[in-house]
């Protein structure tokens, strides 16, 4: 897909990074915190066309956790609500 590595925490895609480059995980509830920091999401060209993806350019800066740190919580909280939505629930 991206040509990349993933970052998982307990199954749930966090983080990636590309070409030198990390991204975090977006959802419908902190998508809004990377688009206020103007962090573009991570997009590809594919045979269908340009594809933009659920992830959002980190911080230049990974050593400022003022800055990172809510993001990249957001980012765990995101890919734990995604990986809740696809796992089936079990029945006890």
């Amino acid at each position: 897909m991206f040509g990349g590595h993933g970052l998982s925490v307990d199954g749930a895609m966090v983080a990636l990074v590309t070409r030198g480059t990390v991204y975090l995980k977006a959802d419908a509830e902190n998508r809004a915190a990377f688009e206020r920091a103007g962090l573009e999401p991570f997009t590809y060209d594919s045979v269908r066309g340009r594809v933009t993806t659920s992830f959002h350019r980190a911080p230049e800066r990974l050593d400022d956790w003022d800055v990172l740190g809510p993001l990249a919580t957001g980012s765990l909280a995101a890919a734990r609500r995604a990986l809740a939505r696809r796992r089936p629930r079990r029945v006890r």
